[in-house]
């Protein structure tokens, strides 16, 4: 049976001039921890007065009402550990990093009950549970189920809260590799846009909404491919869909992105993108300081079979079509 996840809270006279995430973080209590709340307003599911606010740093009123979705990770604490292979590429008594494969979803959801990263981390951690949301237990940011590449989760709740910290200040190395369905006409740029929700579907992002949060990804073409292109993208910041949404928006949507993407005119690469079965994104590169140590870690993996093997049959159109 499902839970009423909706809730309203009135500023009273203690929480009056509080920032939105402090004073909503007093009425919750305990999980989900005032960064995740503070994640989740970014996220449009925290309403002020009936309308979405955005701004976590925003001071409320007396009177005022908050409106609070709260999400599954308080109401389903029933979560199973499961052995699942990972790829790990760094762990010690306060973090681990692996390598996401893609079709993996990371944390519980609605259709994904199991089966997800977080399940295969309580197996291989044995002491997640509990760290900053039953749901998510230690997850810092996550990849979306079809992007592969470098992830980092806290074992504690001080690694959880460095972190968190790191990546609100935008301090962490992030860079992503891409192919795309058109090549971009310059070789470098940067793109900041306003984020938010698609007012016309919420399911999706948008950067054409008249309030939202910063979005700034700087992009290089690192292989032009006649058609298509191999694009690094770093980004300042770190939102939901930003690298699909940002190289949509100079023309250049992933390849096998079935959101934002568009079917590519080319018969060939189209059939590329259908085997690919997936948007062609990958996080390569994660650099971040230790939250405990201070000292500073960098870690890299190359993208999997399946986006090696997409390039590697793009390049081969590029040649066929070049030769005599």
């Amino acid at each position: 049976m499902r839970v009423n996840r909706g809730h309203t809270f009135v500023v009273d006279r203690d929480r009056d001039g509080e920032r939105l995430d402090t004073a909503l973080a007093s009425f919750v209590g305990g999980t989900p921890s005032r960064s995740q709340l503070a994640r989740q307003i970014g996220e449009g599911a925290v309403t002020l007065n009936a309308a979405p606010c955005l701004n976590a740093a925003r001071k409320v009123r007396l009177g005022e009402r908050i409106g609070w979705l709260e999400p599954e990770a308080v109401v389903r604490p029933d979560l199973e550990a499961q052995e699942m292979a990972l790829s790990v590429l760094f762990e010690d008594e306060h973090l681990i990093v692996i390598d996401k494969s893609a079709g993996l979803v990371v944390h519980p959801a609605a259709g994904h009950p199991n089966g997800t990263l977080v399940n295969a981390l309580l197996a291989h951690c044995k002491d997640l549970r509990g760290i900053g949301g039953e749901l998510r237990p230690g997850i810092v940011h996550r990849l979306d189920r079809d992007t592969s590449g470098v992830m980092v989760v806290a074992k504690h709740e001080a690694s959880l809260n460095g972190l968190a910290a790191d990546f609100k200040r935008h301090t962490i190395e992030r860079v992503y590799e891409a192919l795309t369905v058109g090549e971009p006409k310059d070789e470098s740029g940067r793109i900041a846009t306003l984020h938010g929700r698609d007012p016309r579907d919420r399911k999706k992002f948008s950067v054409r909404v008249a309030r939202g949060r910063s979005a700034i990804t700087n992009w290089s073409v690192t292989e032009r491919l006649g058609g298509a292109a191999r694009v690094e993208a770093r980004l300042e910041t770190g939102r939901t869909h930003q690298v699909r949404l940002h190289l949509t928006a100079i023309g250049c949507p992933l390849l096998g992105d079935p959101v934002y993407g568009r079917p590519p005119r080319n018969a060939a690469l189209k059939e590329i993108g259908r085997t690919l079965g997936r948007q062609a994104l990958h996080a390569r590169v994660l650099g971040f300081k230790h939250p405990t140590t201070g000292e500073m870690l960098r870690f890299e993996a190359p993208p999997p079979r399946d986006y090696q093997e997409a390039l590697a049959a793009i390049r081969s159109l590029r040649h066929t079509k070049g030769s005599p």
